[in-house]
């Protein structure tokens, strides 16, 4: 299966926010759309940096209360992996593995085109596995 297919699946929505924007207002926004991440962008929806949660909980413990009023560009990751959709599952799981993140931004033709989360692939990955598992049982039983 492909990102491809997760997408089509899923759909192609991610929430976004500008790097000038106040911490706060990308706090509000994971706790408002119960997500994980924040994709940054700028105008053209070209990707400029990823915040996550743990981004905020690196940031709150090193500044405390003042964090809030830092901007999303003091806060985030700029250095995003990305994928596109002709990644397979199992090449997104390693992506996500060796960079230690359950978000995986999508782009095509150099833009924001949606998002992978680590719980889309395992959804995937396990229906793989139950339909391989099915196909083996028929062919067992037709043996």
């Amino acid at each position: 299966m492909t990102v491809k297919a997760i997408l089509e699946q899923k759909g192609h929505d991610v929430y976004t926010l500008g790097p000038n924007e106040k911490l706060a207002t990308a706090i509000g926004m994971l706790t408002e759309h119960r997500i994980g991440a924040l994709v940054i962008t700028n105008g053209d929806r070209k990707i400029v940096g990823i915040l996550s949660e743990r981004d905020i909980v690196r940031v709150i413990g090193k500044l405390g209360a003042a964090a809030l009023d830092q901007t999303v560009r003091e806060a985030m990751t700029p250095k995003v992996s990305i994928c596109n959709e002709n990644h397979t599952v199992n090449e997104v799981m390693e992506i996500m593995t060796r960079g230690r993140f359950r978000h995986l931004p999508v782009e095509k033709n150099g833009h924001l085109d949606g998002i992978v989360s680590i719980g889309d692939v395992v959804k995937r990955r396990i229906e793989d596995v139950e339909r391989e598992a099915q196909q083996i049982r028929e062919y067992i039983a037709t043996a």
